[in-house]
C-alpha cells in the first residue's frame, strides 16, 4: 500500500484506492485486543494522555451537575458516551501504526499527525460523530418527557425508584433501544471509518460505505465486538470516569488491529 500522508514524506497520490473488506473469524476479536493491551504496556503515557481529556470532561460535567443538583441529567451522556468514544482513539491509531511499521514514537511527531488531521477529512467525520450524539441527548430527554411527565419534575438522583416503577421501567426499555441503534450506526461509520480515513486519502463519504460493508460483511464478530466496546466503556465510566484512562487507550489501540484485520494492506 502507498501511504499518502505528507506529513510522511511519502509519494502523494489523491484519491487512494480502497482495499475490499475481508471476512474475519470471531478469533480476531481476542487477537485484536491482545494486540490492544500490547501496545498499551510499550507506550502507556500515549494511551494516559489521550484518556485523559475524557476523564477530565467526565469529571467537570460531574462536577456541574452536582452543583446544580441534577445528576440525572448525566444519564444521556454516559449511555451515550460509546457514540462519542471512537474519536477519541484517532491518536491511538497513529501510535499503533507506528508501532507496526518500527517508526519512532516521538511525541512531536504523534502530536503533528494528529493536529494534521484538521486539513483532511476527519473534521466531516467528527461532525457526523457529534451531530449524532448531540441528536440522541435530545431524543433522550424527549423520551424522559413523554414517558415520565410531572415526574420529570422529581429529581432521579435523590428519587430513582420513579424509573423502576410503571412507565419509567418502560421508558428505560425503549430508551436503551432507541441508544443502541445510534450506537449501532455510528459504530458501523467508524469502526473502519476512522482509522481508514487516518491512513489514506478519501473522502468520509467513501470511508463510511467502506466501514458499513465491512459490519455488513461480518455481522456476527461485528456485533459482539461493539458489544464489548460498551460493556467495557461503561465498567470503564463507573469509577468516576477513572476507569477510561485503561479502557480507552486498550480498545484504542485494540480497533487499529481489529480495522487491520478486516481492511488487509495491499
Amino acid at each position: 500500500m502507498v501511504n499518502t500522508r505528507p506529513d510522511l514524506g511519502l509519494p502523494d497520490r489523491s484519491p487512494d484506492e480502497i482495499p475490499e473488506p475481508e471476512v474475519i473469524a470471531m478469533g480476531a476479536i481476542a487477537d485484536s485486543l491482545r494486540a490492544g493491551w500490547r501496545d498499551f504496556m510499550r507506550a502507556p503515557g500515549y494511551g494516559l494522555f489521550f484518556s485523559a481529556f475524557y476523564v477530565a470532561g467526565g469529571l467537570v460535567l460531574t462536577a456541574v451537575a452536582a452543583a446544580s443538583g441534577q445528576e440525572w441529567w448525566l444519564m444521556p451522556f454516559i449511555v451515550g458516551f460509546p457514540l462519542i468514544a471512537p474519536f477519541a482513539a484517532v491518536g491511538l491509531y497513529e501510535v499503533s501504526r507506528r508501532i507496526e511499521t518500527g517508526l519512532p514514537l516521538i511525541w512531536r511527531e504523534v502530536l503533528g499527525t494528529v493536529f494534521a488531521q484538521k486539513d483532511r477529512q476527519l473534521p466531516s467525520m467528527a461532525m457526523v460523530i457529534l451531530l449524532m450524539f448531540m441528536f440522541w441527548v435530545f431524543v433522550a430527554h424527549t423520551t424522559f418527557a413523554l414517558f415520565m411527565g410531572v415526574s420529570s419534575l422529581t429529581n432521579i438522583t435523590s428519587s430513582p425508584e420513579v424509573l423502576l416503577q410503571g412507565r419509567g421501567i418502560t421508558m428505560l426499555a425503549i430508551g436503551t433501544l432507541i441508544g443502541a441503534g445510534f450506537a449501532a450506526v455510528l459504530f458501523s461509520f467508524t469502526v473502519v471509518g476512522l482509522p481508514l480515513l487516518m491512513e489514506r486519502e478519501i473522502d468520509f463519504i467513501s470511508a463510511i460505505i467502506a466501514s458499513v460493508r465491512a459490519v455488513l460483511l461480518n455481522p456476527a464478530v461485528m456485533a459482539v465486538w461493539a458489544a464489548i466496546i460498551a460493556v467495557v466503556l461503561f465498567a470503564g465510566i463507573l469509577p468516576v470516569f477513572l476507569g477510561l484512562f485503561i479502557a480507552l487507550p486498550v480498545l484504542g489501540h485494540a480497533s487499529w488491529h481489529m480495522y487491520r484485520q478486516l481492511m488487509p494492506e495491499d
